[in-house]
């Protein structure tokens, strides 16, 4: 995949698709108020699978899920909510389900969704496994208010679980990883990515997208910055690079963001200029990424780019946080 460029200091990594946003309330088969940040997967026909948060006219969350054979048109789109909030059983979940990232876990022969639950103490981290996203087993919360951005990683690391995620401190919102032996009960926590200062475009509040990308050269993270300006809250994309074998630790980080609201359906909606990605699918020539974006909180839309390309930029331009 080639790396088109707009100058010869500013190579765009992806690029969206022309069919975007690719799925709106519009497309709904029940009336909603917005769709947006998916996790995705594919599933072992190739069918691309969305696991979409679906916002409803109260301003509630649940996911959903929709099909595709290529994973851009023709959605096959569940007639009513996937997975819906069961505040009776789980309180935590008394106002929705939000931001779905999914793993599959072949040692579980499962999908992880690790999403959002939230209610009055905050948003949490909560867990949940499926084989088919029809039936779900309910882990629950595992990382307590006030925390979100979360993924698992697909296999044990030194025998344990390992998961990524961002909890909020009194002044600044940073990445962290922590273990577990079973899935319920975490502990090692530890802080592998952390908010610059000033007037960064990643200052102050950054928090995971995508689950991370498992590569030759290591865990590749694309994570979320937030810049603060006058009119509001700017939502950006940068990467990191993360060791294969201790992801604590970070080789490379860069400067720079490398995708952000630019087009109208970023830039104006219920949460204007905002991107945000929380699933990928990898085609089977194992470079060419294709993310799938919350575009201003209402609307899905994709892009596609090379992991190489991506490797490669952070190679010249990253530096060792």
């Amino acid at each position: 995949m080639s790396m088109l460029t707009t100058n010869d200091h500013s190579p765009e990594l992806f690029q969206r698709h022309k069919l975007n946003p690719i799925l709106t309330a519009a497309n709904w088969p029940y009336r909603v108020n917005s769709v947006f940040n998916p996790g995705a997967t594919l599933l072992a026909d190739g069918t691309t699978l969305l696991l979409c948060r679906v916002e409803d006219r109260r301003g509630l969350s649940h996911l959903c899920a929709a099909r595709s054979a290529n994973g851009v048109d023709n959605w096959q789109i569940d007639s009513k909510p996937t997975f819906m909030p069961d505040p009776e059983h789980y309180p935590d979940e008394l106002w929705g389900l939000e931001d779905p990232r999914i793993t599959y876990v072949p040692e579980l022969g499962q999908y992880a969704i690790v999403h959002t639950a939230y209610a009055s103490g905050g948003p949490g981290v909560a867990l949940a496994l499926t084989k088919d996203f029809i039936s779900f087993e309910r882990y629950g919360v595992i990382m307590q208010p006030e925390d979100k951005d979360a993924a698992l990683l697909p296999h044990r690391i030194d025998g344990r679980w390992a998961l990524v995620h961002r909890p909020v401190g009194a002044t600044s919102a940073n990445i962290w990883i922590s273990y577990s032996d079973d899935l319920h009960h975490w502990g090692g926590h530890k802080k592998i990515l952390e908010a610059r200062l000033g007037g960064w475009w990643d200052a102050n509040k950054i928090g995971l997208c995508t689950p991370l990308i498992e590569t030759t050269e290591g865990w590749l993270m694309i994570y979320h910055g937030v810049k603060q300006n006058a009119s509001g809250s700017i939502y950006r994309l940068g990467l990191a690079l993360f060791d294969l074998n201790e992801p604590e630790r970070c080789l490379k980080r860069g400067d720079e963001w490398v995708f952000g609201p630019e087009e109208p359906y970023e830039q104006f909606g219920d949460v204007d200029k905002v991107v945000f990605p929380c699933g990928y699918t990898l085609a089977s020539d194992g470079d060419t990424l294709r993310i799938y974006y919350g575009a201003a909180d209402t609307s899905i839309a994709t892009a596609t780019a090379s992991v190489r390309s991506m490797l490669q930029w952070l190679k010249e331009q990253g530096k060792n946080d």
